[in-house]
């Protein structure tokens, strides 16, 4: 077992959430941030990061001092920045298994350390991917779809630089028991020039070798993708559990039955979920796992997913850790505003497959508190017995708080910017340590936040829900006339379920 690490201790400047004088001089500060960062492309880089230098090499013998970040960030300070033999992505290849949960996170949640923090916004990015790169344009010749290929997915969205390719689609039944999953009106079902019977939920990708090197083994990732409206359907949610198949009979593991619904549905006469998105999804990962076993190499599972995404993320952990013998692959997972999957028995029956589960949870968000907003087990803590009809949290939870952060509206007026996952990664990205308000030294992009709220305060002059097509996909043609752009060719998705 690997020893234990020592508890860290950041004595970073912090932006505190205090109004008046004090909250106005930060809010000035950074309308200059945000005014002097590079074009509206910006906003599409998920991180403001200096070049990784591939070629530095943390030795093993500088690895515990260097797992202690406290004197060296005292040392860029002093000299003006970042020392030059220092990667802006951190070498933690000998630590990735305390960063994936192997010691419950113990002494890494609060204070957060910065490499922990780094992974967590890695894996959010791709969540967030999902739904930057979801058609719901109801006007869309191909609404419910991907509009990109998986060749230019993360180039396409800036994220070329996280190291990672993506290998695989996951589709699933758009007909599911779960309201309002994606209504399409009746004139683009009648259209029907891509489908109307399934709809892009995620995708797969995979660690490229320098990444591969820089985390210290290769990375399986499977992102799932929440639902578009997520407030709506919570509120009509049935509640409803049940047994989940491969799970111990004996020991009552039940699930909520639309979670499992979205993950295991499927149909012959659909085009794209001949095959359930579970299938899909485990038909590639255990493609991957074993090209990269067969290689040689140490291969982990890292599963994300925000909201809906979170749940189905839970699902696809305890179906990959059934198949894979124990030890075989690390199976870990990185949520974000999840729900409450399954009840207490499912997540004893996670941690006895060896998954690790960590869950970022906002304090003004509702929807990690359902189902069972009435009967879940925190409620329910004192009753003795079997509580196979209650609902529980799994695995260790990292709770935010809105409040800290002084770029944020006030109130509990703003439930739809509390649940959007770019406020989450605004809020884990300005994280130190209970109460101790926002990081000053905070990188990401504020205006990332009101992409699709518009939770950031009025003064820092971020417009509304301002993430959308130039035009509204509308272009000029040959003749002038305003038409709807065409998708790039590579980007079309086609009958099989592949792209051109």
């Amino acid at each position: 077992m690997a020893a234990s690490l020592p508890a860290i201790h950041i004595p970073i400047p912090i932006a505190r959430s205090s109004s008046g004088k004090n909250r106005a001089a930060i809010i000035r500060c950074n309308q200059s941030k945000i005014k002097t960062n590079a074009a509206m492309s910006v906003h599409l880089h998920l991180r403001i990061e200096r070049p990784y230098r591939s070629e530095t090499v943390i030795s093993t013998s500088s690895l515990s001092s260097s797992w202690n970040l406290v004197e060296r960030e005292e040392e860029e300070k002093r000299v003006g920045g970042p020392s030059k033999s220092t990667p802006e992505k951190e070498v933690i290849g000998s630590k990735w298994r305390e960063i994936h949960g192997s010691m419950e996170w113990a002494g890494l949640l609060d204070p957060l350390h910065p490499w922990l923090r780094q992974e967590i916004i890695k894996y959010g990015e791709f969540a967030q991917a999902t739904y930057d790169a979801f058609d719901f344009d109801h006007l869309s010749d191909y609404c419910g779809s991907c509009k990109y290929s998986k060749h230019r997915l993360l180039s396409s969205l800036g994220l070329s630089r996280t190291g990672y390719e993506v290998t695989g689609y996951i589709y699933a039944m758009s007909h599911v028991d779960v309201p309002r999953w994606l209504e399409r009106p009746s004139h683009v079902a009648k259209l029907d020039r891509w489908c109307k019977d399934s709809n892009w939920i995620g995708f797969v990708a995979l660690s490229d070798d320098e990444e591969t090197r820089r985390i210290g083994r290769r990375d399986v990732v499977v992102a799932w993708r929440g639902t578009v409206a997520p407030l709506e359907w919570y509120n009509d949610i049935q509640g409803r559990m049940e047994p989940l198949e491969g799970a111990d009979v004996t020991a009552g593991v039940r699930v909520e039955h639309g979670f499992l619904s979205v993950y295991t549905s499927k149909s012959e006469s659909t085009r794209y979920n001949k095959f359930s998105a579970s299938e899909q999804a485990m038909r590639e990962i255990k493609r991957l796992v074993e090209v990269y076993r067969n290689r040689g190499e140490e291969v982990s599972l890292t599963i994300t997913g925000h909201s809906l995404g979170g749940a189905l993320a839970l699902l696809n952990a305890h179906e990959a850790a059934r198949t894979f013998p124990t030890g075989e692959v690390n199976v870990s997972v990185v949520s974000f505003a999840a729900p409450r999957a399954g009840n207490t028995a499912f997540g004893i029956d996670l941690r006895r497959l060896g998954v690790r589960v960590l869950r970022v949870v906002l304090e003004q968000d509702v929807v990690p508190r359902m189902p069972g907003l009435v009967l879940n087990k925190e409620r329910l803590e004192k009753i003795k017995g079997e509580l196979r009809c209650v609902y529980s949290h799994a695995g260790k939870e990292l709770r935010l708080d809105a409040a800290a952060s002084p770029y944020l509206k006030r109130g509990l007026l703003h439930p739809v910017g509390f649940h959007c996952m770019e406020t989450y990664l605004h809020l884990v990205d300005g994280f130190h340590c209970s109460g101790s308000g926002f990081r000053a030294d905070a990188e990401r992009d504020l205006a990332l936040v009101n992409k699709a709220c518009g939770l950031l305060v009025d003064e820092l002059r971020v417009p509304a829900c301002w993430y959308q097509e130039a035009n509204k996909g509308l272009v000029r043609d040959r003749n002038g006339r305003w038409v709807r752009q065409k998708r790039n060719p590579e980007d079309v998705p086609s009958l099989d379920g592949t792209y051109h």
